[in-house]
């Protein structure tokens, strides 16, 4: 008997893995990314979250960024996640992330070290193009073993998701999804009025001011591969080489909202 209920499985798995992440239902990207974004919202971290109603200048000028990428016809998922934004006060920090479902996370250190709206666009797009490929969810599939997957997709007990929250956060991308989500940071942008080169101005600038990359947190869970800037205007070029608004005077302004 344990040889018969033992091939299916094995069949099950050899099918599962070959087919990427279709196979995984859209529910379990809103569990996970759910339950890492109340921790953060609710000061379980050590993230310092801003309130809205506190500076709505500046929720206002990155939620307009959001949705003209989410109106670019470019991501698939667009109506299926969440898709909210938060700001984390935290200066000293260059990073931004985009937990599965659409939880946004720009830190005001990235913010202000960044001088316009397509550079910031950029990174935006980068960090939702994530999310929108699935490369949390996947990775996270992967970590925790197919037989805890398959027990939380079939209505398995959700307690033994206490912990995904923290592993979230800190997940680091392969080389092929951060290729990934550059290029469709620049296919998303490239449907706007903004340049889509702003996904290259933020590695651009780092190369300029000689950034440690090991003191950089986004580039901790975000490699960084020297021909990053030079892919993305290929693809660019590819798209047609249109030129854009980058905005600078506005986002200036933007920035006067924050503390």
């Amino acid at each position: 008997m344990k040889k018969i209920q033992t091939f299916p499985l094995i069949l099950i798995v050899l099918f599962l893995s070959s087919c990427g992440n279709s196979w995984i239902p859209l529910s379990l990207d809103e569990t996970f990314g759910s339950q890492s974004a109340s921790q953060i919202n609710d000061g379980i971290s050590d993230m310092q979250v801003l309130d809205q109603s506190e500076y709505p200048k500046a929720y206002e000028y990155l939620n307009e960024l959001k949705d003209k990428i989410l109106a670019s016809g470019k991501v698939e998922h667009a109506k299926d996640f969440k898709w909210e934004l938060r700001i984390i006060e935290d200066d000293s920090v260059l990073n931004a992330f985009c937990l599965p479902g659409g939880y946004i996370y720009v830190y005001t250190g990235l913010m202000k070290y960044l001088d316009s709206e397509h550079a910031l666009a950029g990174v935006l797009g980068h960090e939702m193009a994530h999310a929108d490929l699935r490369h949390g969810t996947s990775q996270l599939v992967k970590n925790m073993g197919l037989s805890l997957a398959l027990q939380l997709i079939f209505g398995g007990d959700a307690s033994q998701l206490v912990n995904i929250g923290a592993n979230l956060v800190s997940l680091s991308f392969s080389r092929d999804d951060e290729k990934e989500a550059d290029m469709k940071s620049v296919e998303y942008l490239y449907q706007t009025e903004l340049d889509a080169r702003g996904t290259g101005v933020f590695f651009e600038k780092l190369k300029l001011d000689n950034k440690d990359p090991e003191i950089v947190e986004f580039l901790s869970t975000h490699p960084n591969p020297e021909n990053r800037v030079e892919e993305i205007n290929k693809k660019w070029k590819e798209l047609g080489g249109k030129s854009g608004k980058i905005n600078k005077s506005s986002y200036q302004e933007m920035l006067e909202d924050l503390p």
